[in-house]
């Protein structure tokens, strides 16, 4: 017997679907090319986590998230990451202002450029480790704490931070804890012959990208909500669970390319982003249930910066992308295993 779906899902799922394909089409407006890029940014925003863009500069990596902001009409703001930047110039600071109508003094907390529902954090890596520490408790917990009091960030809060590749003198890594907090990294590569050739009749020519607003606020909270409700099946989630443990050398379901380069693997929040990634992916099959393919398609920006190499994997110029898409050959799927 067929199984009954309930009508409600199916409209919220083909309503999830359009408004997906419309957020494409308005960045396409401004965005040429980087589709995949431009995809992962949108599923990192309905799971609601954070994206770390990795890039040289000038392929549009700020244009992108400005562009994203404007189509759902959400504020935002850039944060330019120097290494004399402050956590107070992030977060904000504690400020002595005089009451007008008492004349008597007072504390009063200035708010600083993270309060906004979309933050770029651009070249985060430029800042001290001090500063990208300010940004831990607001993209974990979505609230700030300044003399012991919480401040609550509005919703949807999304941070997208870059960090540039080359030119890496006077930089600081970004340390294992804040990477784990980003949900998907993304890489942005060069545009290719047609795209770069359309991108300068767009930049030399007068061109205006008319971004029209395709999601209120309150829609994106419940597309968010949508996602963690697509049903993901015991076996499935199984898959995605042996997939992150194949991640830790010398565990039960490590590869031998694992326990040759890797020195740490996945936290437990590699599986959660694999399994809210794929559900994304299934809603946009038009699907309410997770299949092997939606897992393997998350695996790779879910965990390429969750895979510490050692030195031998260094040294032998192996990359996370390598280890990750050697665990996707060699982790079978239950199917597989039966067969």
């Amino acid at each position: 017997m067929a199984e009954t779906i309930d009508p409600r899902v199916e409209k919220a799922t083909r309503e999830f679907c359009h408004k997906f394909q419309r957020l494409r089409e308005e960045i396409g407006k401004a965005i040429v090319g980087q589709q995949e890029i431009v995809d992962g940014v949108l599923v990192c925003l309905f799971t609601g986590g954070h994206a770390l863009l990795e890039g040289v500069p000038g392929l549009g990596k700020t244009y992108l998230i400005r562009t994203l902001a404007q189509a759902l009409s959400l504020n935002f703001n850039r944060i330019q990451f120097t290494p004399d930047l402050m956590p107070a110039d992030i977060i904000g600071t504690t400020i002595i202002t005089d009451d007008p109508t008492t004349g008597r003094r007072e504390f009063r907390f200035q708010r600083g450029p993270l309060f906004a529902q979309m933050v770029l954090a651009d070249e985060i890596n430029r800042a001290t480790p001090k500063t990208q520490s300010a940004l831990l408790e607001a993209m974990q917990e979505h609230t700030v704490t300044v003399g012991g009091e919480k401040h609550a960030l509005q919703e949807p809060f999304f941070v997208m931070a870059t960090q540039n590749p080359i030119e890496q003198e006077g930089t600081y890594p970004l340390p294992e804890a804040q990477l784990d907090r980003f949900f998907f990294k993304l890489i942005v590569n060069y545009s290719s012959r047609e795209e770069l050739k359309t991108i300068l009749d767009r930049t030399t020519t007068g061109y205006d990208a008319k971004i029209e607003p395709v999601m209120t606020q309150d829609e994106i909270i419940g597309a968010q909500r949508l996602v963690r409700r697509v049903v993901i099946a015991p076996h499935v989630q199984d898959y995605a669970v042996r997939m992150t443990l194949a991640t830790h050398p010398g565990g039960e379901f490590a590869t031998e390319m694992t326990n040759k380069y890797v020195r740490w693997g996945s936290s437990p929040r590699g599986a959660q982003a694999i399994t809210l990634a794929a559900k994304v992916q299934a809603l946009l099959e038009g699907r309410f249930n997770v299949s092997f393919e939606d897992v393997k398609k998350a695996a790779l920006p879910v965990l390429r910066h969750r895979v510490l190499l050692n030195f031998e994997g260094e040294a032998e110029n192996i990359s996370t992308d390598d280890v990750i898409e050697d665990i996707l050959k060699q982790t079978p799927t239950l199917t597989e295993q039966a067969a």
